[in-house]
Parts: structure tokens; sequence; C-alpha cells
């Protein structure tokens, strides 16, 4: 029990306010602690290795004895103040600034089945639900980096309902979104001046997802559709469009040198429309480096036809098979 030490009631009033914050951001930490323990406990379930679920379960832990709010060392200190914790590095600490910021963690919903890009789009402040909604249906892309690309290239234009001011609008967020993102994966790098409000910049014209060449991504997609198609991946029951909760959508998580990555196929509206469930896949790259998503699917026309291609890269991808005619270039 916490005592009260004024005996004004308008100083009482203000302690009693404190003790109420300070009980619900102890609370914060809580619950945060609480959603690492399920991401540790999905990851062991679905066959992520060892030291990354044992990852996620120091990190509760500390959260767990922690005496300050992760939420106060967030307005304090940004992201680098989470890394400097023990047992919460890169990919741990971008988590829970999304959870302060978005009330949710996309890497939970995902490894529970929930995640759509309609409410990846929605995160977005510019984006509401029937927007995004609406952007999905019409133009069939399933990532921050193909959304931004239609942004670039005019076929946002296509979209009922958006005209320039607003599309101006997505693109400013997206900018901001994909600058906040890669300037927290290199935050543990930063020296003080980070604290003093240094960020490093995404390009306007191509935000930066070509770390990962495609020929590891399409050696990912196929891992994935070859073990799935081989009944040997644990199996997820997705939340949208399996009334009867089956546990039906087969999800990878597997590693390529120290790149971490989830692999499943697309369960949208439009995938089950078009009766490619079994065709497009979903990739997740989530470590200390980097987070970011990928559809690769069988492209139907030019060229590719017929080739596993990485949307949003398909010059690289025609170069990819150029060079190596050989590979497992066909669906």
């Amino acid at each position: 029990m916490v005592a009260i030490q004024s005996h004004q009631p308008d100083e009482i009033a203000c302690e009693i306010e404190s003790v109420s914050e300070s009980s619900h951001l102890a609370l914060e930490n809580q619950a945060i602690a609480e959603l690492l323990d399920e991401i540790a406990n999905l990851l062991a379930e679905q066959g992520a290795g060892e030291f990354r679920v044992r990852a996620y379960q120091n990190a509760s832990k500390t959260l767990r004895s922690l005496a300050t709010p992760v939420r106060n060392i967030m307005l304090h200190d940004g992201v680098v103040g989470l890394i400097e914790l023990p047992t919460i590095g890169h990919s741990i600490a971008n988590l829970i600034e999304q959870y302060l910021r978005l009330g949710r963690i996309p890497l939970l919903d995902r490894l529970r089945g929930e995640e759509t890009a309609e409410r990846l789009f929605a995160t977005l402040p510019s984006i509401g639900s029937e927007l995004a909604h609406r952007i999905h249906e019409e133009l069939e892309i399933e990532t921050l980096l193909e959304l931004w690309a239609a942004a670039k290239d005019g076929r946002l234009e296509k979209v009922p309902g958006l005209g320039r001011k607003r599309i101006r609008a997505i693109r400013e967020s997206l900018a901001d979104r994909l600058r906040h993102r890669h300037s927290a994966d290199t935050a543990a790098d930063s020296t003080r001046s980070a604290r003093a409000g240094y960020s490093n910049t995404v390009s306007e014209d191509r935000p930066s997802d070509h770390e990962v060449s495609v020929a590891e991504l399409l050696d990912v997609d196929e891992e994935y559709r070859r073990l799935a198609s081989q009944g040997k991946l644990t199996k997820i029951a997705p939340r949208h469009f399996n009334p009867g909760a089956v546990a039906w959508l087969p999800i990878l998580h597997c590693q390529r040198a120290d790149r971490h990555y989830t692999a499943m196929y697309s369960n949208t509206a439009r995938a089950h429309e078009l009766n490619t469930t079994k065709d497009w896949v979903i990739l997740y790259r989530d470590d200390p480096k980097s987070h970011d998503r990928w559809t690769v699917i069988t492209s139907q026309f030019g060229k590719l036809r017929g080739c596993r291609i990485v949307r949003g890269r398909e010059e690289e991808c025609w170069q990819h098979y150029r060079h190596h005619p050989s590979g497992d270039t066909h669906a």
C-alpha cells in the first residue's frame, strides 16, 4: 500500500493520480512480458530454434523484474534505451516499441495466424480500415514496400476515393514508417548522438529491402513449399476465412546465416478468391538487423511466366534466372 503524504485535497488528488499512473505503467510491463512469453511458446510449438525461443523467455523475465516502466524508457531514451536493458536486443526492443506505438505486436499476430495485409496497411495514420480494404482488393498487394511502389508508380491513383492529397499523405506516412524502422534496426550501433535525435534516412526512391538477395528469398520459398507439401510443418488455425477453426496453414521458421525467416501461405480474401492459397507465400524477416516482409508468387505473365518471383523485385528475379538457368525456377 502506498502512503499519501499530503493533507491538502488538491495535493492528495495529484498524489493519487500519480500512484494510479505508476501502477498502470507497471502493469504494462507485465502485459508485454506475457506477450513475449506467448511468442516464445508459439515459436517453440512451431519448431523455431531453441536459442530464439530462449531469447524471448529471458526478455520476459527482464520486464517482469524491471522497476522502471518501459514506456518511460522509450520516451526518454528511445529504442537505444530499450536495447541497453539486460537480454533486450534489437529485435525484441523493436517489438516492445511496436506494442507501445500500436497496442499490439505484429509478430505475435502472425504466429497466431491473425495478421492480414489490410491490418498492416491500417497501422498507417493516413489509412483507415475501409481504405486499407479497398487498396488490398484493388491492387492485390501485401506489404508496405509494395504499397510504396504503388504510390510511386501511379497505381494507387486507381483506388476509388483516393486523390493526390491523400496519396501524398500515404507516401509521407510510409516514408516515416520505413525511416523509423531502419533507424531502429541500427540503434545499437549508434552513439550518444542517437540520444540527441539522430536518425538514419531512407531514400524516397528506394526503401531498403534489397539487403537480402532474391536468390535467398526464393530459396526460403522453395524450402517452405517443399516441406509443406511433405506434411512436415506445424500447422496453425488462422483467424480469418476459417470458420471451422481448422489448423490448415503450415508455418516455417528457418535461418540463413544470422537472418531469421518465417514463411506461410497467404490467407487473404484475394488469395481465396483466386484459389492461390497454395501458391502465394508470405515471407517475414524478424531478427536483430531487420524486420521485412515479401510476397513470392508464380508469375502469370511475360518473360517470367511460370517462374517463382518476389513481387516488386521482378527485374532482379529476371537477372537471377538468367544467371542461374539450372535452378528451380518454376512452381
